[in-house]
């Protein structure tokens, strides 16, 4: 295991993240707009990047690893070498440069950067920069989760029945289309809503300040969670892969929400859910 940084240290690195981060979203928002067609690759069935994903990507990929020279990485776009698996005696950066690149292309109001510092393989810092609203949310291990800088909880709801719930769909996969609405459909009879915004990294984000009560969604990828993972936990919330307990980052499938949502969550999805988590 690699000597773990001073306190100083470690914060220094923090701020220098963040910054790199509201540094991408400035260059985001002046590119905004300008996207022609030609700009926008498929990657698969509804699956899309743009050249401003790509360039991005490259911008952080630099900045970050100037704060943490020797640093590797795992991001969305491949734009560097991919360091697939966690770091043993290293630290790894996991970066979606835009969550919610639909929602871009479209001109909905709901994408953002995400970012997460792996140390030894354990999550040590995140951030997720929400776009639209301006909304920079923090964590590390052990300090709690911020939003702009004040500290946030996940909310008091204790139970499934009294909260608003997050998901996002499947796409790529229609097999899944109907055992998914039919299990959206169970949980919508159980709870106040269900709201899917579509981005993973805002979902969790959303859980971990209270805004959302609990959230699931199946086929994420590490960049789509990892600091949301942070996030959430750091804010007193539960996250776990939709089976057994795993690491949700890399599980492929997660449920969260405040203990109470995530337990009543957790008893019905394994109860009606048919597909394969």
């Amino acid at each position: 295991m690699m000597p773990q940084p001073s306190a100083s240290a470690e914060s220094i690195v923090h701020r220098q993240a963040e910054a790199a981060l509201r540094d991408a979203a400035s260059y985001i928002r002046n590119r905004a707009g300008a996207l022609r067609s030609e700009e926008i690759h498929a990657k698969g069935r509804n699956d899309f990047a743009t050249q401003l994903d790509l360039d991005t990507e490259e911008r952080l990929v630099e900045a970050l690893g100037r704060i943490l020279p020797g640093s590797r990485f795992l991001t969305e776009e491949n734009t560097v070498e991919q360091a697939a698996d966690p770091v043993a005696g290293g630290e790894r950066w996991i970066i979606d440069p835009i969550d919610g690149t639909t929602n871009f292309m479209h001109g909905l109001p709901c994408y953002a950067i995400s970012v997460a510092l792996e140390r030894d393989g354990v999550l040590a810092w995140g951030c997720v920069y929400e776009l639209s609203r301006e909304e920079c949310f923090t964590a590390f291990a052990g300090g709690g989760t911020r939003l702009n800088g004040e500290a946030v909880s996940v909310s008091t709801c204790a139970r499934l029945e009294d909260g608003l719930i997050g998901t996002g769909f499947p796409y790529g996969q229609p097999d899944w289309l109907q055992p998914y609405v039919n299990l959206v459909g169970q949980i919508q009879g159980r709870c106040h809503g269900i709201r899917r915004w579509g981005s993973a990294a805002v979902d969790l984000a959303y859980t971990a300040c209270g805004r959302l009560d609990g959230y699931f969604e199946f086929k994420l990828n590490p960049w789509d969670c990892a600091a949301g993972v942070l996030l959430v936990r750091e804010a007193g919330g539960q996250v776990w892969p939709l089976r057994g307990e795993g690491n949700p980052v890399y599980e492929g499938s997660l449920l969260s929400g405040t203990p109470g949502v995530f337990r009543d969550l957790r008893a019905m999805i394994d109860g009606c859910w048919e597909g394969e988590a």
